[in-house]
């Protein structure tokens, strides 16, 4: 099947602000729409393809950015995620669009792209520990899944609060968490 097609093509929709229509893909492409289904498990198994290849260059990006070393450096990261995150209009786009299915996509195990998130994180903090610039306050497991809770938090703070989302206490909240002072270069 040609999955990397399909997988592009509603890339490009959900970036546009369009909704991702199964039957339209599969039409595009070439193929019956239940070889679709099968490939993705439905309709939120391929969004949640699309977002996490959005979130991945996203969190790449962030990584590539993170200054300092160590636990700042870590903050660092996962401040330069929520700028981006916060400025990816598809992403509030989708919100919009769709609210229970962005959030159980985007923040739930059975979504697939949370537990990904969490693993990222921890192998970058795993990076500062083996280069002996962070002994963590937690395991790297849970350490990485607090950490992303603290950024969701303040990233989708409009829909949990009614606030505006705050990179910035993002950094905060992650330089607390480990131990990092406040005049420690973040970005």
């Amino acid at each position: 099947m040609k999955s990397d097609e399909v997988l592009a093509l509603a890339r490009d929709r959900f970036v546009s602000g369009e909704r991702v229509e199964m039957n339209e893909l599969a039409a595009l492409v070439g193929v019956n729409r239940s070889t679709v289904y099968r490939r993705f498990h439905g309709r939120d198994g391929l969004l949640g393809e699309v977002i996490w290849s959005l979130t991945e260059m996203t969190m790449d990006a962030a990584a590539r950015r993170a200054s300092g070393e160590g636990g700042a450096r870590v903050a660092s990261m996962m401040r330069e995620f929520a700028v981006r995150a916060n400025g990816a209009q598809y992403f509030r786009d989708f919100f919009a669009r769709e609210p229970e299915r962005a959030w159980r996509l985007m923040t739930t195990k059975a979504g697939g792209v949370h537990p990904r998130i969490v693993d990222r994180v921890a192998d970058f903090i795993d990076g500062e520990v083996l280069a002996g610039r962070l002994v963590p306050p937690l395991p790297v497991p849970d350490l990485a899944l607090i950490l992303v809770r603290i950024t969701e938090t303040f990233v989708y703070a409009n829909v949990i609060s009614g606030e505006e989302p705050d990179s910035e206490k993002v950094a905060q909240a992650c330089r607390a968490m480990l131990s990092v002072r406040e005049d420690a270069v973040i970005g």
